[in-house]
């Protein structure tokens, strides 16, 4: 009996597409294909650079029809859609210019006549990846490890199956040879067979905390390597010297990019008690500006949340604080109509211990905090189960130094929001998950670092591991 999973377009509440989902024979006849792929394909950097530039080239060509099909798979507004596939063409072709240096050879001195440290892939690489970025998600682990000489089988989220397919078609229209980028059609009962193929050599999760859990506990039980990025909940710290205006427009572009629904959005906004009216004045009528709507019009800034779950739960979120004594100052509610859309809402008089602070917030929602100084800030920001990224506005740079190195973070920016850039790497502490993608840190994440040693003959040593 065959099992099928469909997509539905979030704006509009209409079905997309069905999908059939592969049984595990198939699957596994896709990593054993992607094993044989990888013999040729760890071969040659040179005709990796080459392929992998030609991709970029295949997403820039086809840029429109990408950014419509994400846009009406997860309700990403158009604009938002054709900048994610920019994005996408840059990192390809970042990897491409740079993963050569990466992985060169590095020669130390020892003992030996020759000492050398080499950078080889590891072979298939199963990619388990999200809805609210289906390309960059994908794409920001497959450059750096496909330039590595890795192939993958990725599992896009059910929601936005359409563009983990047309990844697949552009990688194939681009030359890439059949069988190292393969997409696997299935929900999340397909997980398990492909962390278990004898043919897939390492793991890649971005997700919830909750099936990141599980996705290592059943690679680590096989050793087999594994990176998590999971979810997030960065706090926004707003010093008394920041420069209000442009700390307002931060936390407008940083809450509510893709609709809030990103793991580095901006979700908890710590702000000194001095500067905290007149912020929230700002932040206030520059949201209120914003324009909720069809996603696939260009005058559109934010479309509809997901699907209807993710709305609920975002409602659910709103009224739990309320009823504990958070104020609405704009928003608070379900726009009705077609769609899953919410409001632009922003809250004050939030305690660090209602939903709102404490879970992650996939939506726009943007909860205000008042600290007493800046020191305190940093309290609430740590307190938190999770550390992704944070970002600090203060017009003293010193100041800036000091409280980063108090933030308990992978990525902390200054006076700006946080951003995932390939040059940098990217990743999180405590429950936001370990390893760290993008730059070259991302790159070695998925290689054997192998440490190689020549001598003339032998040399007697003390035999201590």
């Amino acid at each position: 009996m065959t099992r099928e999973l469909t997509t539905i377009n979030p704006a509009t509440e209409e079905v997309i597409n069905t999908y059939e989902i592969m049984t595990k024979e198939q699957i596994n006849g896709k990593a054993k294909k992607a094993q044989a792929a990888f013999s040729e394909w760890k071969t040659s950097i040179q005709k990796r650079v080459d392929h992998i530039h030609d991709f970029a080239q295949e997403l820039r060509k086809n840029k429109e029809e990408l950014a419509r099909t994400v846009t009406k798979e997860m309700g990403k507004a158009i604009k938002e859609a054709r900048s994610e596939v920019e994005k996408c063409a840059w990192i390809m072709d970042y990897f491409a210019d740079n993963g050569k240096v990466f992985t060169t050879d590095e020669v130390v001195n020892t003992d030996a006549r020759k000492s050398t440290i080499t950078f080889e892939p590891l072979g298939v690489i199963g990619s388990i990846m999200p809805w609210n970025f289906p390309y960059w998600q994908a794409l920001r682990f497959a450059a750096p490890s496909l330039m590595a000489g890795n192939t993958i089988v990725l599992k896009p989220a059910s929601a936005s199956m359409g563009c983990g397919i047309e990844i697949e078609k552009a990688f194939s229209r681009s030359g890439v040879p059949d069988g190292v980028f393969q997409t696997l059609v299935g929900d999340s009962s397909i997980v398990d067979i492909i962390i278990d193929s004898e043919d897939v050599n390492a793991v890649t999760f971005t997700g919830s905390v909750p099936a990141g859990g599980k996705v290592a506990q059943r690679a680590t039980s096989q050793i087999k390597k594994c990176v998590l990025e999971l979810g997030g909940s960065d706090p926004f710290i707003v010093c008394e010297d920041a420069d209000i205006e442009k700390a307002s427009n931060g936390a407008v572009k940083g809450r509510f990019i893709n609709c809030g629904q990103s793991c580095i959005a901006s979700k908890r906004f710590i702000v000194t008690k001095n500067i905290a009216n007149e912020f929230m004045e700002q932040f206030v009528q520059k949201t209120e500006k914003l324009r909720v709507g069809d996603p696939l019009s260009d005058d559109t800034d934010l479309g509809p949340l997901v699907n209807a779950s993710g709305l609920k739960n975002i409602d659910s979120q709103v009224k739990d604080s309320v009823k504990e004594g958070a104020e609405i100052l704009t928003g608070g509610e379900q726009i009705k109509s077609k769609g899953y859309f919410y409001k632009p809402t922003i809250m004050k008089k939030v305690s660090p211990n209602m939903r709102v602070a404490q879970e992650e917030v996939f939506g726009p929602v943007a909860p205000i905090i008042v600290a007493d100084d800046e020191i305190e800030a940093v309290r609430i920001a740590n307190n938190s189960q999770y550390g992704l990224g944070a970002s600090i506005w203060t017009q003293d740079l010193d100041k800036a130094e000091k409280l980063s190195t108090m933030i308990r973070s992978g990525i902390v920016t200054v006076n700006n929001v946080v951003i995932s850039d390939p040059r940098v790497p990217f990743g999180g502490v405590k429950k936001s998950g370990f390893g760290r993608e993008l730059s070259r840190y991302g790159m070695l994440e998925f290689v054997n670092i192998k440490s190689v040693r020549f001598y003339d003959q032998l040399v007697h040593q003390h035999h201590v591991e």
